[in-house]
């Protein structure tokens, strides 16, 4: 399986969306700091993932999520656990 992850961070309240086949391993590597991208904005809590099969279909979506549209819907959709 192929994940795409939403993290939220503590700090600044920001996302950070990824991509991870291993999604335990990934998430606990953001936990840690390990991660240049979200070293400084820790805590992270994970708000939303999915799952795909492909590779490729789960790598189109976190790039979707990425984009300006993509942000605005994520954010639709999460906007009740957006606001803890």
């Amino acid at each position: 399986m192929y994940y795409v992850y939403v993290l939220k961070s503590g700090k600044d309240q920001n996302l950070y969306i990824g991509f991870s086949s291993d999604l335990k391993k990934r998430i606990d590597y953001h936990r840690r700091g390990l991660n240049k991208s979200t070293a400084c904005r820790r805590p992270l809590t994970l708000v939303y993932y999915e799952s795909y099969v492909s590779e490729i279909d789960a790598r189109a979506r976190e790039r979707f999520l990425k984009s300006g549209r993509g942000h605005e819907i994520l954010h639709k959709q999460l906007e009740n656990t957006l606001k803890c």
